[in-house]
């Protein structure tokens, strides 16, 4: 593998087992490519690999002690990515389709690890239609409900459901919504009233709300009053810790101006 005590562990789908030789090189192939589309802890790439457009998302090597409770204590967040994947679609929810997860190791420690998955074409984010950029943004956020209802029902909670996880694309009926970034979920129950927090990461206007709210309370039998009130109260939940982040990381570099 290189380096002296490299090992490499790796999963993939049967129909990609051709791949391998690109798996095991994969650290050296993402290294030498320029197309990123997304660069901060983590960065994406789009890749070709025997004439297949791919994602690879490349996650920032562990801190020591990470590297040691995701060497033997806790599944790594590539893992996680290609089996809740797999899981996803199991279920019948959108998602771009798993290829390969591959994790690299030193000493017998996590180093580098990989999520490959199939590129899947999309219009826009949700943020797109929370922003009002788009003339249909009240369908979209409309059926944007209902297909966030739907994971509900299926027992599947985002742990990080933010506008830039969710890719829209347009339909000749309707819109096909597919969520990314998937590494932190949860299967598990959940009901109407539990539903309304998972809105909570959106950043949305208070009228986008009362959009979601009312179709989400229709189709779970929620009190329309009761869902809406929810929703507004954990979207500002959400807005005043993450306002608090913003300004005590001020504070931390020196910065003691007033707040926008």
């Amino acid at each position: 593998m290189g380096a002296l005590n490299m090992m490499m562990k790796s999963e993939y789908q049967p129909q990609y087992a051709h791949l391998t030789p690109f798996f095991v090189d994969i650290k050296t192939i993402f290294e030498n490519d320029t197309q990123s589309i997304h660069k901060a802890r983590n960065e994406l790439k789009i890749i070709t690999l025997d004439e297949q457009k791919m994602v690879v998302k490349s996650f920032q090597i562990p801190h020591p002690i990470n590297r040691v409770v995701y060497s033997f204590f806790r599944k790594t967040k590539a893992y996680k990515s290609y089996h809740n994947a797999l899981r996803l679609i199991n279920l019948e929810i959108s998602t771009p389709m798993p290829v390969s997860y591959i994790e690299f190791y030193s000493a017998d420690l996590l180093k580098n690890s990989y999520f490959i998955s199939l590129y899947s074409p999309y219009d826009f984010t949700i943020r797109e239609a929370l922003h009002h950029k788009c003339s249909d943004y009240s369908d979209i956020l409309r059926q944007f409900a209902a297909y966030t209802y739907d994971l509900h029902t299926k027992g599947v909670w985002h742990l990080d459901y933010s506008p830039g996880n969710i890719l829209v694309q347009r339909m000749e009926e309707g819109y096909r919504f597919s969520i990314v970034d998937i590494n932190r979920m949860a299967f598990r129950e959940i009901t109407p009233l539990e539903g309304c927090e998972n809105f909570n990461k959106l950043w949305a206007r208070d009228e986008d709300i009362e959009i979601m709210g009312r179709e989400y309370a229709r189709l779970s039998g929620l009190d329309e009053s009761v869902a809406i009130r929810e929703m507004k109260r954990h979207n500002d939940a959400n807005k005043r810790v993450k306002n608090f982040k913003k300004r005590l990381k001020k504070v931390l570099k020196g910065d003691f101006s007033a707040p926008a």
